[in-house]
């Protein structure tokens, strides 16, 4: 994503069509953590880099997981009310394309926190920004667990509105299976009470299963399923079962088939199994699990000694290009995978997975210098909190796959020192991982400087936090008409260098941001995801805050 064309920060502000932003000097107490000078980044562009580059919680080298999170929430709240189409729109990207599910729940509950409490009512309405973060049947009892968490139990009619349009598109009788369990905070029932959603009138059948969902809340020992429904009551017929019986239907000739109509998950066999999972249980739930469900129980596979031919049918399906792009999932997730799976079958498996995973890297013409940061910090800092896989290896992902797939490139990794990174043309991406190193403190400037010799273009994946004292950042080195795009994976608050003409930053974890450089390359106005079509789609579509209030089911 392109966050840095050189508008006035005030301009930028009065109009949606540029992304931003100037990169101000901040004066000589600001630098960055390891002492260089430093720019300060324009509001959005901080929240946006932010908000890509950081997952909720999350402890970082150089930040702990307590003070992103109040950076990020000061931020939301600033531009809801200064700038709340842009803000909306960030919300709802982050949710979609963007896959960064818990930040922008809790983006959208401070959204409507600050603009209730300043009393603004421009841009999209807090209802529909509310809506449009919640894509996942468990997400409007998260919201509901964050918001009574940070700002009490008095939920306002905004906030329940946005949650109870949410719950007519997303509550069904397999999301009640795989979502409604003992160990969420707030149940589909509590849901319900509370933002008091009435049925869809589209879906005639949602009335039974919102009333399912109540009794198994407050009446569990009565509740009875919809006779209509034939998931739920399949379900019900296999929970009356014993353990013994249960384990004997799932290893029967047709238990995938029984565990697919009783909508069962792999956790929920699991769960109810009570003992291994072994092959044969293996066996007949793989049919039903999603790609990334697949991935992360590739160990298990192996562990429980499932044959190669239903090896083999796994591989596929984790490797097909339409499975990939439908699990939107990083491509990092891949290269984990592959770093834990003991067995040699899913290399080549997660090798076309990972390949798929980075299918928009573009195929840069001309000579490119990229730059991979392979700093101590890169090496402290995982990409989130749950994975064990460092900002360095990310950023080795992306900067061999930009090698591999330019006309000519020199790739390089650099630290306190520098070096190139062989690699042949067609060769795996995992292959050239193998060959980058950990090299101390961030001298980006030396890097530059060393290895710049006219190249058409320099690429830098860094977290920014560069050892530098001059005026023009560490890009310095390089001519002021050649390009220098800065991928920033942290989001800190400090930038390493100034913005402006061919002087463009990136952020996140996905390869959407390389797009961007085509763009700019064509001559193509660049600016954010969310802007390319209407203003405020999501405005134009939800009903204002205080419009078709919700009924009791």
């Amino acid at each position: 994503m392109l966050v840095a064309p050189h508008v006035s920060a005030a301009a930028a502000r009065n109009t949606q069509a540029a992304p931003c932003l100037h990169h101000r000097p901040a004066g000589p107490d600001f630098r960055t953590y390891e002492g260089g000078a430093a720019y300060a980044r324009e509001p959005r562009e901080e929240l946006f880099l932010l908000a890509v580059g950081n997952f909720v919680t999350q402890q970082t080298f150089y930040e702990s997981g307590r003070e992103r999170d109040a950076r990020y929430t000061r931020l939301v709240r600033e531009l809801a009310v200064e700038d709340p189409v842009w803000t909306a729109g960030l919300l709802r990207w982050l949710r979609g394309e963007g896959n960064m599910r818990t930040a922008s729940l809790v983006g959208a509950a401070a959204y409507v926190r600050a603009r209730l409490e300043a009393g603004a009512s421009g841009g999209p309405s807090n209802r529909s920004v509310i809506d449009s973060v919640l894509q996942r049947a468990d997400e409007p009892g998260e919201l509901l667990a964050h918001w009574t968490s940070e700002y009490g139990r008095n939920v306002p009619q905004p906030v329940k509105r946005g949650i109870a349009d949410a719950v007519r598109r997303l509550y069904s009788s397999r999301s009640l299976l795989k979502y409604d369990t003992a160990s969420k905070g707030f149940r589909f029932g509590d849901v319900l009470n509370l933002v008091h959603a009435s049925p869809d009138p589209d879906k005639p059948w949602q009335g039974a299963i919102f009333r399912y969902a109540l009794d198994r809340r407050h009446h569990p020992e009565q509740a009875l399923p919809p006779a209509s429904d034939r998931l739920l009551t399949a379900h019900r017929a296999l929970m009356a079962l014993s353990v013994d019986e249960r384990r004997a239907v799932v290893t029967g000739p047709d238990g995938a088939e029984r565990l697919a109509a009783a909508g069962m998950t792999w956790e929920a066999v699991a769960g109810r199994l009570q003992g291994p999972m072994d092959a044969a249980v293996w066996e007949a739930v793989i049919p039903s699990m999603g790609p990334m469900a697949l991935v992360r129980n590739l160990r298990n596979f192996d562990e429980a000694g499932v044959p190669d031919e239903v090896a083999a049918q796994v591989a596929a399906r984790i490797s097909g290009a339409a499975e990939v792009a439908r699990s939107r999932q990083f491509p990092f997730r891949y290269l984990a995978a592959h770093q834990h799976a003991p067995s040699a079958r899913w290399a080549e498996a997660l090798e076309r997975a990972l390949g798929h995973s980075l299918a928009n890297v573009p195929a840069l013409p001309g000579r490119t210098l990229i730059l991979v940061d392979r700093s101590d910090s890169m090496f402290w800092d995982t990409v989130s909190e749950r994975s064990t896989l460092t900002r360095a290896d990310a950023a080795a992902v992306f900067g061999a796959a930009l090698a591999l797939r330019a006309e000519q490139a020199d790739l390089v990794e650099f630290g306190g020192s520098s070096a190139q990174v062989p690699f042949q043309a067609g060769e795996p991406v995992l292959d050239v991982l193998k060959r980058f190193h950990s090299l101390g403190g961030t001298d980006t400037t030396k890097a530059v400087r060393k290895h710049y010799k006219g190249q058409d273009r320099v690429l830098i994946v860094t977290d920014e936090q560069a050892v530098y004292y001059g005026p023009r950042g560490p890009a310095e080195p390089v001519p002021a008409e050649i390009p220098v795009y800065t991928w920033n994976l942290a989001g800190y608050q400090p930038a390493h260098g100034p913005a402006g003409p061919h002087r463009h930053t990136f952020g996140g974890l996905t390869d959407a941001a390389f797009r961007m450089v085509g763009l700019i390359e064509a001559g193509r106005e660049a600016a954010w995801p969310w802007t390319a079509g209407p203003a405020d789609p999501v405005a134009a579509t939800a009903p204002p805050d205080g419009a078709g209030a919700a009924s009791s089911p």
